[in-house]
């Protein structure tokens, strides 16, 4: 069923557990998404990016999502992850997204209350919810491009001005998480974590949450995080299985062969990740 992301984390709020959302790029990755949702009860969000969107055509892949949302027995909204502009929000609100990430976070902090609240205004016009970050989280992911000396961690004092200063609904907190693959074990921030949960009274976003390991996932959980953003390791196990696979197989070009055990190996790490986050058995 199709849903805003308020209503699912707002019960992951109450209920302390934490709602996976899942980046997808095509249809087997989404195949892969909702079936591990189906299999394990659990709510979701469906990203898509804006380069998902370049790439598999806005008419297209928010069409796929949308129909596999209203299908599902579990709840599910479709997100814009990371937008970098007004106009691309506009577009994701016109493709039937039930959630917007406006990502203005590389900005001057009164510039990024600017660019926020007109999101807000216009998605809040349309009862859609409204994600905002605060920091600069580490990595590149799409258009987000962070290196490890500009990354900042976001200030407890300063989340809470800016949850006030900008009306949005979700906020994506800075506290030594990265997007794409870690250098070494990350070490996430749990007493920054505790401080702005203590301010805040928003549900919280942890992003670049691949390779985190399990116990600190679950302690960013039980910690207070709601959300948790998940793309890295679908696209790995996508791509080694794929590899292994056409190893093995060389001369089979029939796509679906191909990309059956592909979707096997990602709904398995979607699975996984659903067990750590607590939404298991949440529908």
């Amino acid at each position: 069923m199709l849903v805003t992301s308020k209503e699912l984390l707002l019960d992951a709020q109450k209920q302390r557990y934490a709602v996976g959302a899942f980046n997808t790029n095509n249809l087997e990755i989404t195949h892969a998404i909702f079936r591990a949702a189906e299999a394990k009860q659990s709510p979701i969000l469906v990203q898509l990016s804006a380069g998902a969107l370049k790439y598999a055509g806005v008419e297209y892949l928010p069409m796929i999502v949308e129909k596999a949302a209203r299908l599902a027995s579990v709840p599910v909204a479709i997100h814009l992850d990371h937008g970098p502009s007004f106009e691309v929000v506009m577009t994701a609100l016109r493709a039937g997204f039930t959630s917007i990430m406006r990502d203005a976070s590389k900005l001057p902090y009164d510039e990024n209350v600017a660019e926020v609240r007109k999101v807000v205004e216009a998605c809040h016009a349309v009862g859609v919810p409204v994600e905002a970050e605060i920091g600069r989280i580490g990595g590149a992911e799409e258009h987000v491009v962070v290196s490890d000396r500009e990354a900042t961690m976001s200030d407890p004092d300063e989340c809470a001005r800016f949850v006030d200063d900008a009306g949005f609904d979700f906020l994506a907190v800075a506290i030594g998480n990265a997007h794409g693959f870690y250098k070494g074990e990350p070490q996430l921030d749990f007493g920054r974590l505790e401080a702005i949960r203590d301010r805040v009274s928003v549900p919280l976003v942890l992003h670049g949450a691949s390779g985190i390991p399990d116990a600190q996932i679950t302690r960013a959980v039980e910690t207070g995080i709601c959300k948790i953003n998940i793309d890295t390791e679908i696209r790995n196990a996508l791509i080694r299985t794929m590899q292994q696979f056409t190893r093995e197989n060389p001369d089979q070009i029939d796509p679906r062969k191909v990309f059956a055990p592909c979707i096997d190996a990602m709904q398995a790490v979607v699975e996984h990740k659903m067990d750590i986050f607590r939404s298991t058995g949440r529908v």
